[in-house]
C-alpha cells in the first residue's frame, strides 16, 4: 500500500469508478505529462534530507529531433529515475542541450546561402548573434519531443552548453588546465574539413569503403631506385623521406642516400624506421609528414621537414603545373605525369579501401599539419583508467570495460581547437610583442593595441565533458553540487565511450578533487531496424518515433525499446513490435475494468492467508516472486528480463489465469468474491506500480482510478512481503495442467471454444476438489447425465477427466494421433535411458547437461502413462 494522499475529485469510497471501454493515448498523454510538471513532481530540492540519485542526460544537439536512438535510451533513464524517485530518493534527472559548433553552425551558413550571403559578410560578432537567433527560434525541438516520450525531468534546471554558467565552467577548466600545463599549443596532425573548414574529432569523422587507385611509383634513378605505392599520388610533391625497414636487405645500400623525387627538383633521404612493415607492399613507404599522421611521427623521429602542400580547401599550393588544382584534379594530373615519365610500375583501379568523411557534410576528410590548441591527456587518461580498476565506477555490462582500458590507456593528446565562430571562444590573448596570456573568467582580458584574443572555439566536446558537475553549478560551490554530485548513473551508448564518457571522467576527477562523475556507466547498443540492419536515411529505413507515438501511443514506444534492451546488445525493433506492445497496453486496460467492475479494491488490509482461497495465495506468491525478480532486473540494468518478466506476470498469469479462476467467484458474490476483489486490487496495485517507470501513462491513469490516489509518480515503490506458498503455486501448476490438457484435446477435436460437453471429473486424492466449477467454467464442460458414455478418458496431474464425445470424436483420428505421440515418447525416453547409461557420456557431461537429461526421462514417462491412458479410453473400434 502507498501513502499516497487521496484525490480531491476522485477517492476509494466512488462506488463504481469508471474507465472508458477502450484506451485512447492521444486523449490521455499530453494533458497527464503537463499536469505532472505542473504539480512538480519531477523538480528536485537539493534541501531534501531524502538520499540523493542523479542523471545527467546525454544533452541531444540543438539542431536536432527525437530519434529512435534518443527514445531508446531516454525511456531507461526515464524508468530509472521513477523508480527511485518512488523508492524514497530526491531523484533529479537533469535535461539540456548541447550547442553543436559544427552542425549549428552548418545550419545557420546554410540558411545565410539561401540569402546569398556567407557568414564572412556579416563578420564575427553579427554571425554569433545570428546563432543564437536561430537557436531561439528553431533550436531546442527535442526537448518539446522529450515532453511526449514522458521524460521525468526536472525542466527547471534546463542547461545549455552555451548559457552564462556553463561558459564560467570552461573558461575555469581551460585556465586551470593551462596553468597546470596540461594544455598546450602544437603543430599535429588532425583531421581537417576543407568544407566545413575546421579541425574535427575523430568521433566526427565516418569511415566508408571507396573506389580509389593504387598507384605504385618509382622514386630515384638508375640504381638507386626503390617503387612506393599510394592511393593519394597528389601528396607526393610534400614528400620529404622514403622509409624503409632497418632488417630489409633490399634496401641497406639506400638508407642514409638521397634520391631523387619525381616531378620536383628536390632529393629527399632514404630513412629506416621499425614502422615499415617489409612483408608488406615493397617494403618501402613514401613519407608525407604534413599530411598524414604516421608520417608525421615518422618525420618527429627522424628530423624530417614538414612540406604542405595544399590550403584549407585542399587546394595545391606548391608552385608548378599543379598550383590552384583542387586535390582530386591534382590526383589525376600528378598520375598522368608520372606516367607519362614512364614512373607508373602499377596501376590498379578501382581498389576498394576505407577512407575517412566528415560525418556533417560528408566531404572527404584531409590529414593536416596545423597549429592547434591540445591537452595533454595523460596523467588524466590515467585517474580516468583507474577510477574504473579500483572499483570507484563500474562498468556496466562489465565485459565493456576492455574498450574503455584499451581507449583511457592507449589515448593520444585531445585536439581541442576548432576553426568556427560558434562555440566557446579560446580564452588566449597575444600581445603585439608575442606575450600570450590565458584570461581566467574573472580575470580582465590585456587591453591596447596589437593585443587580440584567438580565433578559435573549443571542440564542442570540450564543455559537454563537464556535463555531470558544470550543469550543477561548478565552479561554483552550490547546493546542488552539494547534493548531487556525483551522478549516479550515466546511461548512453557503447559507440560513444571513447568520446564523451571518457572526457567527462577526465574532466570530472581533475576538476573535483578525484570524486568520480558517475558511479556506474551504464552502456547500451544501437538501434537498428527489425532485420538488425543500421537505420539510415540512404537504406530507407529510419523511423520517426513520433510517427509511432501518434499510431499506437508513447507507452507502446516505450515498452517496445525496453524490451529489446540487453546490455551493451544492439536493439532491433519493428512496427509489428510496437502493435504488440500496444495490444498490451490494452490487455493491461481490459483487464483492469473488469475488476473494477467486479469490486477490486485496495481498501482495508489484506485477509490473513488461512482465509485465502489456493489460488488467491498463490497469485499473491507469484506477485511477490515477481516483485523480487523485477527488482533485481531493474538494478542490474537488465531492462528486457524485466519487461519480459513483467509482461508474463501480467498477461499469462494474472489475466489468462487469475481473472479467469476468478470468475466463478466473483459471479457467485458473497464474501469470497469480496476476499478476490481485495486479493485482485492488491495484485493490480503493485503491478502498476511495477510498470509504471516503463509504460507511465497507462499505469497513471489505470492506477489513480483504482485507488484514487493523486499519482502513481509519487507513490511508494512495493515492497516485497515475504509472502511465499509453495504449496498454492503447485496446486495451481496442477490445475493448470488439468485445464491446458483438456483444451488441447478439445482443440486436437476440432470442438469450437465455446461448445459444451459432457464430463464427469475424479479429483479424489488430489487437492484440485475446490477448483471443480473453475475446470468446468473454463473448459466447458457440463455434468455427466444418465446416458453419459466415456468416449476419451484424460489422467492428468493425478487427475481424471472423462469426456463423452459421442457424435463429435473422429475416434480413429484420435487413435492415430495418440500412437504418433506415443512413439514418440518412447523414442525420448530410449535416447533418455541411453545417455544416461552412457559412462563416457557422463564423465564428461556438465551436472546441468545430466540433470536436463534426468528431466527429459522423467517428462517422457509420465507422457507415456498419460497417452497409454488415453489410448485405453478411447471407444475400440
Amino acid at each position: 500500500m502507498t501513502e499516497n494522499t487521496q484525490r480531491p475529485d476522485s477517492g476509494p469510497n466512488d462506488s463504481n469508478p469508471e474507465l472508458p471501454t477502450q484506451y485512447a493515448p492521444a486523449d490521455v498523454e499530453g494533458p497527464l505529462y503537463e499536469r505532472w510538471v505542473e504539480r512538480g513532481y519531477f523538480t528536485a530540492d537539493a534541501k531534501s534530507e531524502k538520499p540523493p540519485y542523479t542523471i545527467v542526460i546525454p544533452p541531444p544537439n540543438v539542431t536536432g529531433s527525437l530519434h529512435l536512438g534518443h527514445a531508446f535510451q531516454h525511456t531507461l533513464m526515464d524508468a530509472l529515475t521513477r523508480r527511485k524517485r518512488m523508492q524514497g530518493f530526491e531523484a533529479l534527472w537533469l535535461p539540456g542541450m548541447d550547442h553543436a559548433g559544427i552542425a549549428t553552425q552548418n545550419k545557420v551558413e546554410q540558411q545565410l546561402a539561401e540569402e546569398g550571403k556567407s557568414r564572412h559578410d556579416l563578420g564575427r560578432e553579427e554571425f554569433v548573434s545570428r546563432v543564437w537567433q536561430w537557436k531561439e527560434e528553431y533550436g531546442g525541438k527535442i526537448l518539446g519531443q522529450m515532453r511526449r516520450l514522458g521524460d521525468g525531468v526536472d525542466w527547471s534546471r534546463e542547461r545549455f552548453t552555451m548559457d552564462e554558467g556553463l561558459s564560467k565552467a570552461v573558461q575555469t577548466i581551460f585556465k586551470k588546465l593551462y596553468d597546470d600545463e596540461l594544455i598546450y599549443r602544437a603543430e599535429r596532425i588532425i583531421n581537417w574539413c576543407p568544407r566545413c573548414l575546421t579541425a574535427i574529432s575523430d568521433i566526427e569523422v565516418e569511415y566508408q569503403e571507396d573506389a580509389g587507385e593504387l598507384v605504385s611509383i618509382t622514386y630515384g634513378e638508375g640504381e638507386e631506385t626503390l617503387v612506393v605505392a599510394t592511393t593519394r599520388a597528389e601528396t607526393m610533391l610534400g614528400d620529404t623521406a622514403v622509409a624503409v625497414h632497418p632488417d630489409d636487405e633490399r634496401y641497406k645500400h639506400l638508407v642514409g642516400k638521397q634520391i631523387k623525387l619525381p616531378l620536383t627538383d628536390r632529393t629527399i633521404p632514404v630513412v629506416a624506421d621499425t614502422h615499415v612493415d617489409p612483408e608488406f607492399g615493397t617494403g618501402a613507404v613514401k613519407v608525407t609528414p604534413a599530411h598524414d599522421p604516421n608520417d608525421f611521427a615518422i618525420g618527429q623521429r627522424h628530423g624530417l621537414p614538414s612540406q604542405t602542400v595544399m590550403d584549407e580547401h585542399g587546394v595545391i599550393t606548391v608552385h608548378g603545373p599543379f598550383l590552384g588544382l583542387d586535390r582530386f584534379e591534382a590526383r589525376s594530373a600528378v598520375v598522368g605525369a608520372l606516367r607519362s615519365q614512364g614512373r607508373i610500375v602499377a596501376e590498379k583501379r578501382p581498389y576498394t579501401h576505407s577512407v575517412g568523411h566528415c560525418s556533417r557534410c560528408k566531404t572527404t576528410v584531409e590529414p593536416r599539419l596545423s597549429l592547434q590548441w591540445w591537452v595533454n591527456v595523460k596523467p588524466l587518461a590515467k585517474a580516468a583508467g583507474d577510477a574504473v580498476r579500483d572499483g570507484r565506477v563500474a562498468i556496466h555490462p562489465e565485459d565493456m570495460s576492455k574498450r574503455y582500458f584499451d581507449w583511457v590507456d592507449n589515448m593520444h593528446d585531445w585536439c581541442i581547437s576548432r576553426q568556427l565562430w560558434w562555440g566557446h571562444r579560446i580564452p588566449v590573448w597575444y600581445g603585439p610583442d608575442g606575450e600570450v596570456v590565458c584570461v581566467g573568467p574573472d580575470e580582465q582580458p590585456p587591453t591596447g593595441e596589437g593585443w587580440h584574443q584567438d580565433t578559435d572555439v573549443l571542440d564542442t566536446w570540450f564543455s559537454s565533458g563537464l556535463w555531470p558537475f558544470s550543469t550543477l553549478g561548478w565552479p561554483e560551490k552550490t547546493p546542488d553540487l552539494e547534493k548531487f554530485y556525483s551522478t549516479d548513473v550515466l546511461l548512453t551508448g557503447h559507440d560513444i565511450i571513447f568520446f564523451w564518457v571518457a572526457r567527462m571522467m577526465m574532466f570530472g576527477l581533475y576538476a573535483m578533487d578525484g570524486e568520480v562523475p558517475f558511479k556506474t556507466i551504464s552502456l547500451t547498443g544501437l538501434v537498428r531496424d527489425e532485420r538488425g540492419k543500421k537505420m539510415s536515411k540512404s537504406f530507407g529505413n529510419v523511423v520517426d518515433p513520433l510517427d509511432w507515438m501518434d499510431k499506437y501511443g508513447s507507452d507502446a514506444v516505450r515498452f517496445t525499446l525496453a524490451k529489446g534492451a540487453n546490455p551493451g546488445t544492439d536493439v532491433p525493433i519493428g512496427e509489428d513490435w510496437v502493435q504488440a506492445s500496444r495490444n498490451f497496453a490494452n490487455k493491461i486496460w481490459n483487464a483492469t475494468r473488469f475488476a473494477l467492475m467486479n469490486g477490486a479494491t485496495v481498501e482495508g488490509e489484506l485477509p490473513p492467508a488461512e482465509q485465502l482461497s489456493a489460488t488467491d495465495r498463490w497469485i499473491l506468491s507469484r506477485l511477490n516472486a515477481t516483485l523480487a525478480e523485477a527488482d533485481a532486473f531493474y538494478d542490474d540494468f537488465q531492462f528486457s528480463k524485466l519487461t519480459d518478466a513483467l509482461y508474463h506476470f501480467a498477461w499469462d498469469e494474472v489475466f489468462d489465469w487469475y481473472v479467469e479462476l476468478s470468475k466463478t467467484t466473483f459471479m457467485g458474490g458473497g464474501e469470497p468474491a469480496k476476499v478476490s476483489g481485495r486479493v485482485l486490487g492488491e495484485v493490480l496495485d503493485v503491478l502498476l506500480r511495477l510498470l509504471h517507470p516503463v509504460v507511465p501513462f497507462v499505469t497513471e491513469t489505470l492506477w489513480t482510478t483504482l485507488t484514487g490516489k493523486e499519482s502513481v509518480v509519487v507513490a511508494d515503490w512495493p515492497k516485497d512481503s515475504g509472502f511465499r506458498d509453495a504449496g498454492a503455486e503447485r496446486e495451481i501448476e496442477n490445475l493448470q495442467q488439468v485445464i491446458t490438457e483438456v483444451r488441447r484435446f478439445r482443440s486436437d477435436q476440432g470442438l469450437q471454444p465455446g461448445q459444451r460437453v459432457p464430463a464427469r471429473l475424479d479429483l479424489s486424492g488430489t487437492t484440485l476438489a475446490a477448483h471443480e466449477d473453475a475446470i468446468r467454467q473454463m473448459l466447458r464442460l457440463q455434468p455427466a447425465g444418465d446416458d453419459f458414455q466415456a468416449t476419451a478418458t484424460l489422467p492428468v496431474a493425478g487427475a481424471t477427466v472423462a469426456l463423452d464425445l459421442s457424435g463429435t470424436i473422429d475416434v480413429e483420428a484420435e487413435r492415430k494421433r495418440l500412437t504418433k505421440a506415443l512413439a514418440a515418447a518412447e523414442k525420448d525416453k530410449a535416447q533418455s535411458t541411453a545417455k544416461l547409461g552412457n559412462e563416457a557420456f557422463l564423465a564428461k557431461a556438465a551436472e546441468a547437461a545430466v540433470e536436463k537429461i534426468r528431466k527429459r526421462l522423467e517428462t517422457a514417462e509420465a507422457d507415456i502413462e498419460r497417452i497409454s491412458s488415453q489410448l485405453a479410453g478411447l471407444p475400440k473400434g
